[in-house]
């Protein structure tokens, strides 16, 4: 049995943590429309499907480049600044934030790739961006690229993968829900604003690619996007989207995958499987890099050079 001590440790703990938890969350619901109010969108916010999606676009230039964020980035526009900001001298750029990331609204819309595609699509057209686009997907949106490319190829010029999921990875990685789920919790009752290592660590602003005032605004965002309702629904939805994604088959369009070398990936094959479907494509490439999975800010300089020289033999000069 317990001794007394140990009964009085044991609820002194408890009241700890109680005090804890319920001081963050009040502190978190004050702090969040204090950091909306500060940081407003930087791009368009358009009406889809019965909810607000934003739309950040810079540059001019055909093709125009769409970037379509991995599960769970919490800010798509700053997250692939590093990139981008090396490409919009030549090229229109957008980048398209689904329901629940960065300045989007959340949405009870079901989360599968019809659905997904369909409100990026009407993003799109709505911010007056038309295609022809170049796909630029990172992690799980590689599904949404692959099916935006079977569907309507007249659309889409080519895919360049940002160490993109492929329907194959999904056979090997059943998504970690209890986990996700743990973190959800860790977000939304403020805890996650006690460690603010994990956003000055990560790598948009590890890697200098974002100003002080950007690297304040990503830190806003991680902390009242970080594993919002929608993007548990993906997560839910994502091997039923792999399955679909795999009866259509491999896009004609021309691929070029950069790929990382899958070291923080929960994939022991992530390399071989992406360099397997580029194999398999009509017209794959790929460029295998040593970094790891947020390849668009650890090897910007090499992805944006490389890009354009892909572009450049497709579409010409």
């Amino acid at each position: 049995m317990m001794t007394k001590r140990l009964q009085w440790i044991a609820l002194g703990l408890c009241l700890f943590l109680v005090f804890l938890v319920g001081g963050s969350t009040i502190n978190h619901r004050l702090q969040l429309p204090r950091e909306e109010a500060a940081y407003p969108p930087p791009g368009q916010v358009v009406k889809v499907n019965g909810h607000r999606l934003h739309v950040y676009s810079e540059g001019t230039g055909e093709p125009t480049l769409v970037f379509l964020s991995g599960s769970g980035t919490t800010a798509p526009t700053l997250d692939f600044r590093g990139l981008y900001r090396r490409l919009s001298d030549d090229y229109r750029i957008v980048v398209v934030e689904r329901a629940g990331y960065g300045w989007s609204d959340e949405s009870d819309t079901p989360r599968d790739i019809d659905t997904v595609v369909a409100e990026t699509r009407r993003a799109l057209a709505t911010a007056g961006e038309d295609p022809p686009y170049v796909l630029l997907p990172h992690s799980m949106s590689g599904l949404e690229a692959l099916h935006w490319a079977n569907l309507y190829p007249a659309e889409v010029v080519a895919i360049v993968g940002l160490d993109p999921a492929v329907p194959p990875v999904y056979a090997e990685m059943p998504p970690p829900r209890l986990l996700i789920g743990l973190g959800a919790f860790v977000a939304r009752s403020g805890l996650l604003r006690l460690v603010p290592a994990l956003c000055h660590g990560s790598e948009a602003v590890s890697q200098g690619h974002l100003t002080d005032e950007e690297a304040a605004t990503y830190c806003a965002m991680l902390y009242r996007r970080t594993w919002s309702a929608n993007m548990l629904a993906e997560i839910d939805a994502t091997q039923a989207n792999a399955e679909q994604v795999v009866a259509q088959g491999i896009p004609a369009v021309p691929i070029y995958f950069f790929i990382s070398n899958g070291a923080d990936l929960p994939v022991r094959n992530w390399v071989e499987l992406l360099v397997a479907y580029t194999e398999e494509a009509p017209n794959g490439r790929y460029l295998l890099l040593d970094v790891s999975h947020y390849v668009h800010n650890l090897a910007a300089e090499t992805i944006a050079a490389e890009t354009r020289l892909f572009l450049s033999e497709i579409v010409g000069e």
